[in-house]
């Protein structure tokens, strides 16, 4: 169904477009309410999904705790948070292009038809550090009983990742019916074609600067790196799921190692979590809808801050298409300050983009497993499958 879903969307704001002129105002604001609902609920299950996803991967962590491990864990969090502190100034681009949109009335203003909130038991930052510690702890002290555990939690998460995907549409639908009746849903489809380009230009750009520095700035090595990884970004473009590209992935970056047998330990243990192009999305998504709502533009530090908690929550991205998007909703609620229609919003444009998203991802880790190849064995005097690569002519 999730590959279908950018379809779909289009389809609702489409359909929202034309129709929703001869909706009555009471199904409009049944509408919105149920979409406030879903979001309610989304936000209360949301630290049980980052508890469980962190736990499984703190309990695989304790129970293979060897330096490479330890070094890679290292790896993944510089190099998310380098990529998350880069789209700041892209951000600020983003901030900066004009988006200013020309909001209702209060009174002319789509209201919901009822209002209904379920209690925060417990925070998510609680529940990330909670996830980690017990998860070491447990997996150290009673790995068996730790695994037990961990594989209940996610046949539960799974089941809950299934139903969110099921009722998204639903929750956008409400969202885009009130931004179509407080006549501001033109303005958005047209100025975030913008903001498009700006996420596909930064990401893209540093990912290509990735594969430079990984090939030591030699244009014919670097052009056979990237025709190696052209099959596992088509399979991400097309399935939005870096683990359904992660077999051609492993492909691509074991012809781009000196010794592959390091590309075959990196990829799978990177491939949901060091996700540069969400890294890039995510942060620009979120500084162009603030500027969309009139909302100041985030300090250095509320940014440094946000960007701490982001890099953490990346290792509890679910492992399905549009999981990364899922997990960052109470971050940014709590971080940046967004509301209801805010997270609507950004999570909409997540989904339409998330085909490019998944490419970046899967030429990010590409790129990242290269780099580690030469900083882990760099001193290698073995040939590199690069150089036999690159005898055949460069497509």
């Amino acid at each position: 169904m999730f590959r279908k879903m950018p379809f779909i969307l289009i389809a609702i704001i489409v359909i929202a477009g034309l129709i929703h002129g001869s909706l009555p105002i009471a199904f409009k604001s049944q509408l919105f309410a149920l979409s406030l609902t879903i979001k309610s609920v989304i936000i209360f299950l949301l630290p049980l999904l980052i508890f469980g996803l962190l736990f499984k991967t703190a309990v695989q962590l304790s129970q293979n705790a060897t330096k490479m491990i330890l070094f890679l864990l290292a790896a993944i969090c510089v190099s998310n948070f380098a990529s998350t502190m880069l789209s700041y100034g892209a951000g600020q681009i983003a901030y900066g292009l004009d988006l200013s949109l020309s909001f209702p009335k209060e009174s002319d203003a789509l209201l919901p038809t009822w209002q209904f909130a379920l209690p925060k038991l417990i925070g998510n930052e609680t529940a990330m550090f909670s996830g980690l510690i017990l998860g070491i702890i447990c997996g150290r002290w009673s790995p068996n009983v730790a695994k037990r555990v961990s594989n209940f939690l996610e046949l539960a998460i799974n089941v809950i990742l299934k139903g969110f995907l099921c009722i998204i549409p639903f929750f956008i639908l409400g969202f885009v019916i009130k931004m179509n009746h407080d006549q501001v849903m033109w303005h958005i489809v047209r100025n975030y074609a913008l903001v498009f380009v700006l996420v596909a230009l930064s990401v893209f750009s540093y990912i290509t600067f990735l594969y430079l520095l990984a090939n030591k700035f030699n244009l014919k090595h670097f052009a056979a790196s990237i025709k190696n990884m052209l099959p596992a970004a088509i399979a991400g473009f097309g399935s939005m799921s870096s683990a359904a590209a992660m077999p051609l992935t492993i492909i691509g970056a074991e012809k781009n190692s000196r010794h592959p047998d390091i590309a075959r330990s990196i990829i799978p243990a990177t491939v949901n979590v060091h996700l540069i192009g969400d890294c890039f999305a995510i942060p620009i998504f979120a500084f162009a809808v603030l500027k969309n709502f009139s909302a100041p533009n985030p300090e250095f530090f509320n940014y440094l801050t946000f960007a701490f908690y982001f890099v953490i929550a990346k290792f509890s991205v679910a492992a399905v298409p549009g999981g990364g998007i899922l997990v960052m909703l109470p971050i940014l609620e709590s971080a940046l300050g967004f509301d209801p229609s805010m997270l609507s919003l950004i999570t909409a444009l997540y989904i339409l983009f998330d085909p490019i998203i998944t490419c970046a991802n899967v030429m990010g880790n590409g790129g990242f497993a290269m780099i580690l190849d030469r900083l882990v064995k760099g001193k290698a005097s073995q040939p590199s499958q690069i150089n036999r690569e690159t005898t055949s002519p460069v497509v």
